[in-house]
């Protein structure tokens, strides 16, 4: 048997060693690269943690009838801009409006009555009594027209401020009376981020605090000022509300998702230029310069803060990292530093 596999090996060794390639010859060195570098160190952040909420309106209403009554016209429309006062619905006041006429004919009644007491009174034909009786009718009449006619001022809904219509939940012909909901709206210029803190977490926060807040859809950090604590706890979610005063921004508007950066301590990390980070399929590099040469090494990333990226892995302070350009530089290619 031993004979067989010697024999076996020595018929086989010159196939395998006719079956290696030939050394290619080595390629020409890339010409050097001008690129920024930066030096790398792990430096002490504030620590926080996101808590997802809703861009909410400071000011927004739900626009109802005070008298029952038929729409008679609907004057605005979802997406409408209105100023304050400005009529939103007209109610048809037929009732209304019989119900005025009947006080003011008694009010004039009651004045007529009283005239005639007071003349009466001089003449010392008419008794005090008598007299201050009629005085009640007629502030009696007197107040059931002021009723009628603020009940008829009802009869014309208006804007309580100004602002944009939301939402229209009802039409010509609809039946308005207290309580049914008309309209929505709201005021966009002034909004508020509205998140729901973990009871863990309260304690890091009190009123008057500036917090980070991203938004989907605005680009640019927005700080975001704690205007309202809820002093308890929901029961169920074991959480806060906690509502934060937004400034004007590009994009804003009410609904849109986002999160808080509520802090939660002290951290020790290494952050680099996003620009910095290379990103291939599921792996992420950078390219270290040492030696007038960039090498590349694999990094792993964590948190996104602003313009910058936290790295959990890959580098140490003190190396010196390609901060611009490094889409351009090849593993092993000679680099120059701009400054």
């Amino acid at each position: 048997m031993k004979r067989i596999l010697l024999s076996i090996l020595i018929v086989a060794g010159p196939l395998l060693s006719g079956c290696h390639k030939p050394t290619a010859p080595n390629q020409p060195e890339l010409p050097p690269v001008a690129v920024q570098v930066q030096t790398v160190e792990r430096q002490a952040y504030a620590a926080a943690e996101a808590v997802v909420g809703t861009v909410r309106p400071k000011l927004s209403t739900v626009i109802e009838a005070k008298v029952s009554g038929r729409i008679a016209e609907m004057l605005v429309v979802p997406g409408q801009t209105v100023q304050l006062g400005e009529r939103l619905v007209r109610l048809d006041a037929h009732e209304i409006q019989s119900r005025l006429d009947q006080a003011i004919a008694a009010r004039q009644q009651a004045e007529s009555d009283l005239k005639r007491m007071t003349s009466l009174l001089e003449q010392k034909i008419l008794s005090q009594s008598e007299f201050d009786n009629a005085q009640s009718q007629f502030r009696m009449a007197a107040a059931a027209e002021a009723e009628a006619k603020t009940m008829q001022g009802y009869a014309e809904i208006v804007a309580p401020f100004a602002g944009v219509i939301t939402r229209k939940l009802a039409d010509v012909g609809d039946l308005a009376m207290p309580g049914k909901p008309l309209l929505q709206m709201e005021n966009p210029d002034t909004l508020r981020f509205e998140a729901d803190v973990p009871e863990a977490l309260i304690g890091n926060v009190k009123l008057g605090d500036k917090l980070p807040v991203h938004v989907t859809g605005v680009a640019d950090e927005i700080a975001g000022a704690i205007a309202e604590i809820s002093p308890a706890a929901d029961p169920n979610s074991r959480t806060y509300s906690v509502k934060l005063d937004l400034p004007g921004a590009t994009g804003l508007r009410s609904g849109q998702f986002g999160h808080v950066s509520v802090p939660v301590g002290e951290i020790k990390a290494i952050r680099v230029p996003a620009a910095a980070v290379i990103p291939r399929g599921q792996l992420e590099m950078v390219f270290v310069v040492a030696n007038g040469h960039a090498q590349m090494r694999l990094v792993k990333s964590g948190r996104h803060v602003g313009n910058e990226i936290e790295l959990v892995s890959g580098l140490d302070s003190g190396e010196s990292i390609v901060r611009s350009g490094a889409t351009s530089v090849t593993d092993g290619q000679a680099v120059t530093i701009q400054q």
